[in-house]
Order: C-alpha cells, then sequence, then structure tokens
C-alpha cells in the first residue's frame, strides 16, 4: 500500500495522523495520550509512514523540534499498557477543533504560503510577494497597481493591449486610446476598455470587476448574456466562472479598490472566499477545514494592515475562531 497517492485508506492514515499531531501539541504530558498513540504509531508501517509525511510537513511549517518528540521516537512505539494509575484523558474540547485538518491540507501550505506560484512567477512580467503591493507603468502609459500576492503578464501590438491577470488583484487606470482596445483577461473574464480606471479581483471560483471611472464591457465565455455587461462608475460586478453567472451591484467609490489604502471590501461573499484574499497579506498559512464556516455570506471591510485582525473580525460574529497553531500557520473553527 503506498502513500503516494490519496485515496482509499492511506489518506484516512494520513487524516488520522494530522490529528494525533494537533493532539499531541495539547496533551504531549498526560500518559494516557501517548499510550493512545504509540498504540496507533505501532499498528503497521503505513502508519508509521503517514506519520513521518505530516511530522515532517508540520516542522516546515516552522514548528521546529517538538515539545512532544519523546512521544514519537522509536522507543516510544509500544503496544498500550493495562498498568494502573494513569492520569485522565484530556477534555476532548481542548483539541477538538484540529479534527478536521487533514495531513494533505498541512502538506498544501507549501504552496499557499510561496503566492505566486513557480509556474506564475514564470510566466509573469510583473508580480508581488505577500503583504507587498507594487505600481508598475506600462509602455503607453497605462498605470498597474498591484495588490499583494498579484501577478500580470502583458503582450501589447500596434492594434490591442492585452494584459491578463495571473493571480491576486490590480487597479488599472488606462490611457485612452480609442484605436488600440486594453482588454484585461482574468481567468477568462474579459474586461474590455479604450480609457479608464477600473479594480479586478480574481479568486479561486470568481472574478470581480470595480469600476471607478468611464465604462467597461465585461464578458464571459460561459455567461449567459450573448452581449458583453456594460458597467458605469460605482458598479461592481462579480463573475461565478464555475456557473458563469454574473451579478451586478453598487460600490461606494471609495470601497474601490479599497486594498491601495490597507482596507479590504467585500459584498455578499463566502467566508473562504474573503480568507484568500486576506491570505495575500498574511505570512502564515490559513486553513478553514470548517466547510460550514468557510460557506457563510458576509458583507463588511476589514483591515488588511493587521491580517490577524482581519481574521477574527471577519469570523468572530459566525462563531468562528482563530488558533495560532504555529508563527507560519492560523486554523480557522467553530471549535
Amino acid at each position: 500500500m503506498s502513500l503516494n497517492k490519496g485515496g482509499g485508506r492511506p489518506q484516512a492514515y494520513l487524516d488520522e495522523a494530522a490529528d494525533w499531531l494537533l493532539r499531541l501539541r495539547e496533551a504531549a504530558d498526560d500518559p494516557r495520550v501517548q499510550e493512545d498513540f504509540s498504540a496507533w504509531l505501532s499498528r503497521s508501517s503505513e502508519h508509521r509512514a503517514a506519520w513521518q509525511r505530516v511530522r515532517e510537513s508540520w516542522q516546515l511549517l516552522g514548528e521546529g523540534r517538538p515539545v512532544y518528540e519523546h512521544v514519537w521516537r522509536p522507543q516510544s512505539v509500544q503496544a498500550p499498557s493495562s498498568g494502573a494509575g494513569r492520569r485522565s484523558r484530556v477534555p476532548r474540547r481542548r483539541w477538538r477543533w484540529a479534527v478536521p485538518v487533514s495531513a494533505t491540507a498541512i502538506a498544501a501550505c507549501l504552496l499557499v504560503i510561496s503566492v505566486p506560484s513557480l509556474l506564475v512567477r514564470l510566466e509573469a512580467d510583473h508580480l508581488t510577494t505577500t503583504a507587498q503591493s507594487r505600481l508598475v507603468t506600462l509602455e503607453d502609459g497605462t498605470t498597474v497597481y498591484l495588490a499583494a500576492g498579484s501577478a500580470i503578464k502583458t503582450d501589447f501590438s500596434a492594434s490591442r493591449r492585452q494584459v491578463r491577470l495571473l493571480a491576486g488583484e490590480a487597479f488599472f487606470d488606462v490611457i485612452r486610446n480609442p484605436g488600440r482596445p486594453f482588454v484585461v483577461d482574468a481567468s477568462g473574464v474579459k474586461v474590455e476598455v479604450t480609457g479608464t480606471a477600473f479594480d479586478v479581483r480574481l479568486s479561486s471560483s470568481a472574478t470581480q470587476v470595480e469600476l471607478a471611472r468611464g465604462a467597461v464591457g465585461v464578458s464571459f465565455e460561459r455567461a449567459q448574456q450573448a452581449s458583453p455587461t456594460v458597467l458605469t462608475p460605482g458598479q461592481m460586478l462579480v463573475v461565478d466562472r464555475n456557473s458563469g453567472a454574473m451579478t451586478k451591484s453598487v460600490i461606494a467609490p471609495e470601497d474601490i479598490g479599497a486594498w491601495r489604502e490597507g482596507r479590504l471590501f467585500v459584498n455578499d461573499a463566502t467566508i473562504g472566499a474573503v480568507v484568500e484574499q486576506i491570505q495575500r497579506y498574511h505570512s502564515a498559512w490559513i486553513a478553514v477545514p470548517d466547510i460550514t464556516l468557510a460557506q457563510q455570506t458576509v458583507t463588511g471591510l476589514y483591515d488588511l494592515r493587521d491580517p490577524d485582525r482581519a481574521l477574527r473580525a471577519l469570523v468572530q460574529p459566525h462563531g468562528g475562531k482563530v488558533h495560532e497553531v504555529s508563527r507560519f500557520a492560523r486554523i480557522v473553527s467553530r471549535l
């Protein structure tokens, strides 16, 4: 049985190993917990391989040498004893929030915290890293203000100006040129203008356009509309790239591209989607394993200059808590 590919029992072992790692953080000195863990670890080589993978991934998060190292050293692998005098179990409420966290999610942080990804870095002409913003002037004089964790690729010709938003968010102030249209492509959602100012935000499942000045036409091949959706100043459009649905709403002028002033404005967005945006400003990996919590919708304004505070403000009204697992990891849960 291999642990190199997901699915089946190997994934279950990885999930159990991640649960044990987080439980041991809370109760490393409890003899009963140590015995239960040793019994689990000694069940098979697959269990031990899963534990090794999870432990190595966790150490790469910056956890360093764990205080519970003695628990998982080889000499600790033994069958559970039946001796008396054990301490009582540590109350499960201290670690129950960690149960949904899978080893796959822990290991995935190695990709998440290196935004933009290696492939994006290779393709991009201009990019930013975590918590970094940057003002770029293109060859036609158009300015592009890149948000944190963002990247663009340009393709200019004599008759057309095209920019691909590869990751993150950008505010465009386009130099007017009716004979040379300016097009922004954000994962298939195209914004076409001649001269205007607008913001484009890209997430894993949606593209959002906010218009500050001028007019733009937004199109998406999977949308039901035959012609582009036209926006006027003070309007925003969210395109669900999975379904093709387009939702237009009104936005206050001061909230358009609010990230430029350290503020994140969201309207009827899921907590999971907002966490994606906050992630670009946070040096730690952030996970929301509670799917029900991640799917809750919110409308609000959050402070990107203090990402932990923004996270707390985002989830607390819905009963969520931000757990600082290590300097490089945050887990959001209702427990």
